[in-house]
């Protein structure tokens, strides 16, 4: 059973398909998807899809992700969540959107930390890693700001860069 996760100004909630009209304003954004690995979505029916299979990889214990929802309005102000479960090794990577609209407000910072949190103490996991593109400055700062260490480039794809946050 997946958890909502409750922070002082955010409730990240299991993705459900409810959510995809909220979502699709967020993945229609050519600013938020400029370094997502989806393409600009334009209907409410690939939202739906991607929800579709972000539910097929929980309950497959692949993946998980979450809505984020401001508390304060109660709207839907992006997504997060782990795009890869792996218990064996207890290493996960973690992904994360806002609408454009949120950015340089603290909600990154505060809903990656609430990941962190339930990654560690939850999922029982060693090693969280974010695969970042290079020039998204913005996300670099966010995952630095965390503890989040840079790790050396050990594919051919010079525009991603990897984090790592290990739990010691």
């Amino acid at each position: 059973m997946i958890e909502n996760i409750d922070t002082e100004r955010l409730r990240l909630q299991k993705m459900e398909k409810a959510d995809a009209k909220s979502l699709l304003t967020i993945w229609s954004d050519p600013d938020v998807t400029k370094y997502m690995n989806i393409t600009q979505f334009t209907q409410e029916e690939q939202a739906l899809e991607m929800i579709e299979l972000l539910e097929q990889l929980a309950k497959q214990h692949k993946a998980i992700r979450f809505s984020i929802f401001e508390k304060a309005s109660n709207h839907i102000i992006g997504s997060c969540g782990f795009n890869m479960l792996d218990y064996d090794n207890a290493l996960t990577e973690i992904g994360y959107d806002l609408g454009k609209e949120y950015w340089g407000k603290g909600y990154a910072t505060e809903a990656i930390t609430a990941l962190i949190d339930y990654a560690f103490k939850h999922l029982k996991m060693e090693t969280i890693v974010a695969e970042v593109d290079a020039a998204n400055i913005n996300s670099i700062k966010v995952l630095k700001k965390l503890n989040f260490i840079y790790q050396e480039k050990h594919n051919t794809d010079d525009t991603l860069q990897l984090y790592t946050l290990t739990k010691s």
